[in-house]
């Protein structure tokens, strides 16, 4: 009986079969609760997690474990876990690391198992459907001339935008459908695909990219082509002389940030997103204001904000209802504190390092893909803190954990030295 377990929890069809299903649902999740509410979310979390569990021990023979899991993920995970003990909220903080655990272990069990082309294919069948639902959802509220109340849909595809699909805002519709695009350039590229399949994704991806209407993301779509051509430059330059171009753009990119920061209120006006940005700058004010009563161990890790204070005292302040602090490291510096800002850093700076410097050197295109994501998720982190929850943390786990299998310093320890 357990031989024939092991055997089913083990194959590859039931690996390849559960990965589909955890990216399904990790994109899924405002679909999801909007349709089945949390319970019914999370009992599929719960669920997906269980059999998670059950394929690993099947698998536990199979799998090179040492060096695998990055210290940074374990360090920030950690503190967020320790915050139960000073936190004024427990239950809020015991719901929000038990959330972030969950899809974290998802994260980690679908970068174990599959290797990079499987995950990005997986999501790239993901994402086809998701976003092609998004259309044909916003086609049907148009056609019916009635908004999708549950889903929050208002048929503004009439007027070209904007519009969210089945992701709950035009800025997570933005954020997923430019993830959708790298994931589909890199299929197609790679031939992973059938050429016309990858063409039509680009094409059903750029769309609902350009129906947003996000001045948010449009500058994030810009710095991934700015990080795209500087790829490829790196990729084609002589090995010997990378490492003086790396220097130049990393300078480069140093001055464009302090710029564009400098700038900040000159480049929304241009946007005409002037009013997106006081609402963000009303918010960020006030947690500012906040932050040292807690400076070094922040409040308490929740993930998404629950209504209890400070939360609900940022809400009555502002005027508006929030379930982040529309900026990831200002959020984790609110929640976490000091401590658990530079550990958050860590993680994503290492993960970013370790996967552009792969993307750099290693000539398979599937190497670019998680170098991509991660810029994407750090530039959308400016204005957004999608990174910490859900599909967000889920992508920042998957490529920090791919990045740091092939480039780890603890497996380099672990290999023997060679015989003379």
């Amino acid at each position: 009986m357990t031989e024939a377990l092991t055997r089913f929890f083990g194959a590859p069809r039931f690996t390849a079969s559960l990965t589909l299903a955890i990216i399904g649902a990790t994109f899924s999740t405002h679909l999801l609760r909007s349709t089945m509410g949390w319970p019914g979310l999370i009992g599929i979390l719960v669920g997906l997690v269980l059999l998670a569990a059950l394929s690993l021990w099947a698998r536990r023979d199979t799998l090179e474990w040492h060096g695998v899991l990055p210290i940074s993920i374990l360090v920030f995970t950690g503190w967020c876990l320790l915050s139960l003990v000073w936190s004024e909220y427990t239950l809020a903080t015991l719901r929000g690391t038990g959330y972030q655990v969950a899809f974290g272990f998802l994260a980690i069990y679908v970068a174990l198992v599959r290797d990079s082309i499987q995950i990005v294919r997986a999501l790239g069948d993901v994402l086809r459907v998701l976003l092609g639902a998004s259309i044909a959802l916003e086609v049907l509220s148009l056609l019916l001339d009635l908004p999708i109340v549950f889903l929050g849909i208002a048929g503004n595809i009439a007027f070209l935008g904007p519009i969210q699909g089945v992701f709950g805002t035009r800025n997570a519709l933005g954020l997923i459908a430019l993830i959708a695009v790298i994931t589909f350039v890199v299929e197609w590229k790679s031939r992973s695909v059938p050429r016309s399949l990858g063409i039509g994704s680009v094409w059903l991806a750029g769309i609902c990219l350009i129906l947003t209407r996000s001045p948010v993301i449009f500058i994030v779509a810009l710095c991934i082509a700015v990080a795209a051509v500087a790829l490829y430059a790196l990729r084609c330059a002589p090995v010997g002389g990378r490492w003086m171009l790396q220097l130049g753009l990393g300078a480069a990119t140093l001055v464009t940030v302090l710029t564009l920061w400098a700038t900040r209120e000159q480049v929304f006006g241009l946007l005409n997103a002037g009013a997106e940005l006081n609402v963000r700058l009303s918010l960020w004010d006030e947690m500012i204001r906040l932050m040292p009563l807690h400076p070094l161990e922040g409040w308490g890790f929740t993930g998404i904000w629950p209504s209890s204070t400070p939360y609900g005292w940022l809400e009555f302040t502002t005027g508006r209802d929030y379930s982040s602090g529309l900026n990831a490291y200002l959020d984790v510096y609110f929640q976490v504190g000091l401590v658990g800002a530079v550990a958050f850093v860590a993680l994503v700076g290492i993960a970013f390092v370790r996967a552009w410097i792969l993307a750099s050197n290693k000539r398979s295109l599937v190497y670019v893909w998680p170098a991509l994501v991660l810029v994407v998720l750090i530039v959308t982190s400016l204005a957004e803190s999608t990174v910490l929850v859900e599909y967000g943390w889920f992508l920042l786990l998957v490529c920090s954990v791919r990045a740091a299998q092939g480039l780890s310093w603890r497996s380099a320890l672990a290999r023997k030295p060679e015989k003379p």
